[in-house]
């Protein structure tokens, strides 16, 4: 009855807390946790560092940072700077300082709010390669500054082609040291919903966590380092129900008349109460994602908080 189980998501993280969850140890993997108390920043490192360890989590060999911040949705102005300057520390500790030339790619459909991170984000960046490379010198007067240019490819229903052709033929004309990605993320778990940031340098395969699988913009496809930048904006119908199922088993436990019912429930796994909850949702459910109703004001929000860590990242 199960079939093959498959949970969309986009986080490493939640790759990790499966194989926690199964009990399965995988080898080649390390998880670090930082807990900033006072700012409410929660932040986990998940090194992916062999072969095996990507097979097991389903993710390519590389360093995922994933930055919590249970009031990212809120607009608080000193909250998001304190989220831009944490975006800020880990981009310039996955950079380093060699790399002068980069380009940033707002993946997405700006016409879709949900799709819109990247785009919104690379509205709101400091772009200097024209300027540095107009002015030169009389600009620079002895600092440093890098070149930053941007690029929107818009997504293949709208333009014919896959995204990685169009980047590619991007850096192969402006030839960057790096380039960065900005796209959105599905998650697993509802919680996470535009309070999560991932950032990694293993690249990104865009649309994978909706079952859209284009091909993957990262350092063997596009010939340079690719470090993507994603935030998850949309949950599958399944994962709501199956929210809604943990939370109503936990109820259950508590009612003396509902007790063994929900002792039943807990006999099954959590891949099996997933996978009965997507089988038992019709065709039409099965295939839905949702996103919050205050999207459209939280992808501003949020899109600019990312830009305001990339600029004075590169500041």
């Amino acid at each position: 009855m199960l079939g093959n189980f498959n949970v969309r998501t986009d986080l490493a993280l939640e790759a990790k807390e499966d194989c926690d969850a199964q009990k399965v140890s995988v080898r080649g993997v390390h998880v670090k946790e930082e807990r900033d108390e006072k700012r409410e920043i929660f932040t986990t490192t998940v090194k992916i560092e062999t072969e095996n360890g990507a097979k097991a989590m389903g993710k390519p060999v590389g360093t995922y940072i994933t930055i919590e911040a249970p009031n990212l949705s809120i607009p608080d102005e000193g909250y998001h700077r304190e989220i831009s300057k944490e975006v800020a520390r880990h981009l310039k500790r996955l950079i380093g300082e060699k790399e002068k030339s980069i380009l940033i790619v707002g993946l997405g459909n700006r016409e879709v709010t949900p799709d819109a991170l990247g785009p919104e984000v690379v509205g709101n960046l400091h772009i200097t390669r024209h300027v540095v490379r107009e002015y030169g010198q009389l600009l620079l007067k002895g600092k440093e500054i890098r070149e930053i240019s941007s690029l929107v490819p818009g997504v293949m229903a709208q333009t014919g082609m896959e995204t990685s052709e169009i980047i590619r033929g991007v850096v192969e004309e402006t030839r960057p040291d790096l380039m960065i990605v900005v796209d959105a993320l599905a998650a697993r778990s509802t919680k996470r919903l535009n309070r999560t940031i991932q950032i990694t340098d293993a690249g990104i395969h865009p649309g994978s966590g909706v079952g859209n699988h284009r091909s993957g913009i990262n350092r063997q496809s596009i010939g340079i380092p690719v470090i993507a930048i994603g935030v998850p904006t949309v949950v599958d119908a399944a994962t709501i129900v199956n929210d809604t199922m943990l939370n109503l088993v936990e109820a259950m436990d508590e009612s003396e008349h509902l007790k063994e019912l929900g002792g039943t429930l807990k006999t099954l796994n959590r891949e099996e109460k997933y996978q009965i909850i997507r089988e038992l949702l019709t065709p039409n459910l099965n295939t839905m994602f949702v996103t919050p109703k205050d999207i459209d004001e939280t992808i501003k929000r949020i899109s600019f908080t990312i830009s305001e860590g990339i600029n004075i990242a590169f500041a």
